[in-house]
């Protein structure tokens, strides 16, 4: 997810839970909680599978709130991260 406004990167979104796209959830993931692993040749979550189970998450059908600054002061509340837009 892009920021509007600025052009940084705001959030990763990760798929995680259901099967085969059913009960399915995206996390938005501030773009602070991935770091880059050389080894692997890509982003990595050093986030527990308990504590993404309790984040906020959406459904497909279901349209987030991006640009509204609670729903999205949460989501960075939640990781323990800053917002990107200061």
């Amino acid at each position: 997810m892009l920021d509007k406004r600025s052009g940084k990167i705001a959030y990763a979104v990760m798929s995680f839970g259901g099967f085969l796209g059913i009960g399915e959830r995206y996390h938005p993931l501030p773009w602070a909680t991935l770091k880059y692993d050389t080894r692997q040749g890509g982003y990595v979550v050093g986030i527990a599978i308990k504590q993404l189970q309790k984040a906020p998450t959406f459904a497909a059908n279901e349209t987030p709130v991006w640009g509204d600054r609670a729903y999205e002061t949460r989501i960075h509340d939640y990781y323990k991260t800053a917002s990107y837009w200061g």
